[in-house]
């Protein structure tokens, strides 16, 4: 099916035609990126480099149009509303009603909040081995290392959300520069002994099955979407912004496999599958355990420090969705007046005790971070991103010019191998 047809509101915009280029659209797309680019891809060599290098092809060859299409239909689901500034747990109740709109509020915020305690987890760890490694002390009690930094984090947050997500935009494009400079100082290091050997193909899909879950997770800015699509009903109005949102998120996904796919591949060929298999155990960053064995002094060093800031901003980031997505629940169940009832500022403390008491238990249990990205954060993002779309446009009267595609089918197919790889990981 053709896309829909252009009617004369949506050949203008303020500046131009809709093709185009705007500051708005270079804005959503640095924004977007930066969005995406976060502790995820640290530990995503560890998963997508494990068959080797052909292997390693097909994930790159299928993450692209993964990430674009899947990012573009939520944007088109968001932007079908009736209601240009609701937001997607809105949009979601008015497609589908009260009780099913409670169950993707439940599910967004389920996608969001594991990855709080991902990086409980993951901060532990790179901060314990730097302790022992860099700086040749012991290791401290798991329990007491693990709460004073998760209390740093919280408390940083409870004090200044609005700091400290200044603070976390301006990390993220330093960090980007230096993870696309490790990515090529590695080059000299590369030994592509042992990964060329072809798996055999049951054994190939397995390992690409195991890594959508990943990849999902990885190259995931689904909590940016809404407020991106919002404004660009809002800047271009709502006839427009579907076809300027494609636009975008295609320059986005590009720059993101490009960027990511790099560091995968270096990292891949400097550590090899004895390596990948090493940094997995460790339930460490790839970048903590390259500073363990390699050796560079500057990798050493600023392998950890670049780790340490990537979870640092990733927690903020989703510290403050997951924040959000608690309150909506809280609305949702209990009701606006219940909820008003209580003062912002205990509402704060409450939201930050629970995340605090739960990432601190898992972050003393130490699962591997890997199993939990596999296992719980990937197919539970895949469900919102991937499939609540594609049922929407199969449903839903307004998103019906977007029916018949293959996109639609593609996207269907990798949000439901997202989803079973819980299955397939624990069979595994």
């Amino acid at each position: 099916m053709s896309e829909p047809a252009e009617t004369t509101e949506s050949r203008t915009l303020p500046g131009g035609s809709d093709r185009r280029w705007t500051a708005i659209d270079t804005n959503w797309t640095l924004s977007l990126f930066g969005t995406a680019v976060g502790a995820g891809i640290l530990f995503l060599p560890m998963n997508a480099g494990a068959g080797g290098l052909w292997t390693l092809i097909v994930v790159t060859a299928l993450v692209l149009p993964m990430t674009y299409l899947s990012h573009r239909a939520l944007s088109r689901f968001v932007c079908a509303s009736r209601h240009p500034d609701s937001d997607i747990t809105v949009v979601a109740r008015e497609y589908f009603g009260d009780t099913a709109g409670k169950i993707v509020g439940v599910l967004y915020f389920l996608s969001i909040y594991p990855i709080v305690l991902i990086y409980g987890v993951g901060i532990t760890n790179a901060i314990d081995s730097t302790i022992v490694n860099q700086l040749g002390m012991p290791s401290p009690p798991r329990w007491l290392l693990s709460g004073v930094l998760i209390a740093l984090l919280t408390a940083v947050m409870v004090a200044g959300e609005r700091v400290t997500m200044l603070v976390t935009q301006i990390i993220v494009w330093p960090l980007a520069f230096i993870v696309m400079g490790v990515s090529l100082l590695l080059i000299p290091e590369w030994d592509l002994e042992g990964q060329t050997a072809v798996q055999p193909p049951l054994e190939m899909g397995a390992t690409v099955w195991l890594t959508i879950p990943v990849l999902v997770f990885a190259f995931s800015h689904a909590a940016a979407i809404s407020q991106f699509s919002v404004a660009l009903q809002r800047d271009y109005g709502p006839a427009l912004a579907p076809r300027k949102a494609s636009k975008i998120l295609l320059v986005v996904a590009v720059a993101l496999v490009v960027f990511t796919m790099t560091f995968v591949f270096s990292c891949t060929f400097a550590l090899g599958q004895d390596g990948l298999r090493a940094a997995s155990a460790s339930n460490l960053p790839v970048l903590s355990y390259l500073a363990n064995v390699m050796q560079s002094p500057l990798i050493s060093f600023a392998g950890p420090a670049i780790a340490i800031a990537a979870i640092t901003s990733s927690y903020f980031g989703h510290y403050m969705g997951a924040s959000e997505g608690a309150r909506s629940i809280a609305r949702m169940f209990l009701g606006d007046a219940r909820v008003d009832a209580v003062s912002p500022r205990a509402q704060d403390w409450l939201v930050a005790t629970f995340i605090f008491t739960t990432t601190w238990i898992v972050a003393i249990l130490n699962p591997s971070i890997l199993d939990l990205i596999d296992r719980l954060s990937g197919p539970v993002i895949a469900s919102i991103l991937y499939l609540m779309p594609m049922y929407a446009i199969h449903k839903v009267p307004a998103l019906e010019p977007y029916r018949g595609r293959w996109s639609n089918v593609f996207v269907t197919i990798a949000g439901l191998v997202a989803v079973t790889g819980i299955f397939f990981g624990f069979l595994n």
